[in-house]
């Protein structure tokens, strides 16, 4: 019975031993925590950071939420960034409305392109019999010549045909035209000023046929008009030599030979 005893106490002090180094250990803990905390409030001075971390937990707690904070300051950054887009889109928007003024532009395109109509109808317009007077004055040189004058008896600049399609007396066909005499335009004639055309009546050496005398001579316009030019006295003599110049700005061009 006594060796049953003495080992029933042995056994009760090594617990009891036990339990003691345990609830030494947890006090030794315990005790390194707090220290473990302490140590950075009281470094945090001597490192001269410009944030001190407090020595609770809670207040490391209010950190985080500054720092959560600044996380919701970078929110606000990217929320800045979404107004900015919006305000970039508001950007296209008048951008697009610049678009409606380039529109206007156009418009303002289409205003020259009528303004080039109105120069179209500032052009001289074609001449007319109404508005020009034909005269037939006989010249002795070249031979056999007949200088026709066209002078533009209106108010406004007129464009005369390329050349006179001369009708002598009942000539039922114009003259043919002496292409070596065309001019690089159309003769103009401004009011009061006048172009030139030549008329070879007949051949001077008696080499052409089917010749007549005539007092009549009839000439017409583009507009369908006709000037009625009256001849020298005595009237012409033409034959198939009859030939016309165009009409020319200079008399001398116009009797060249």
């Amino acid at each position: 019975m006594s060796t049953r005893t003495a080992r029933r106490t042995r056994l009760f002090a090594a617990t009891t031993v036990a339990l003691a180094a345990l609830s030494l250990t947890a006090c030794e803990s315990g005790d390194g925590s707090d220290t473990g905390a302490a140590a950075p409030s009281s470094s945090a001075p001597a490192g001269g950071s410009s944030e001190q971390p407090p020595a609770g937990g809670k207040e490391s707690g209010n950190a985080t939420e500054a720092n959560g904070s600044k996380g919701t300051n970078g929110s606000a950054g990217a929320s800045g960034a979404k107004d900015s887009s919006g305000a970039d889109s508001s950007g296209s928007g008048s951008s697009g409305s610049s678009g409606s003024s380039g529109s206007s532009g156009s418009s303002g395109s289409a205003g020259k392109s009528t303004g080039g109509t109105d120069d179209d109808s500032d052009l001289p317009g074609k001449c007319s019999a109404t508005d020009v007077k034909i005269t037939a004055t006989k010249v002795s040189r070249p031979l056999n010549h007949l200088l026709l004058t066209a002078t533009n008896t209106g108010s406004k600049t007129c464009m005369l045909p390329p050349y006179p399609a001369a009708r002598f007396g009942e000539a039922q066909s114009v003259p043919p035209v002496a292409q070596a005499t065309k001019p690089q335009s159309l003769t103009g004639v401004e009011p009061g000023k006048s172009g030139y055309a030549g008329v070879l009546l007949s051949s001077g050496d008696g080499s052409g046929e089917n010749g007549y005398e005539t007092d009549t001579l009839t000439i017409p316009f583009e507009d369908g008009s006709i000037a009625t030019v009256t001849l020298p006295a005595g009237g012409v003599y033409v034959d198939t030599a009859l030939t016309v110049t165009y009409w020319q700005t200079d008399m001398d061009a116009a009797l060249a030979p």
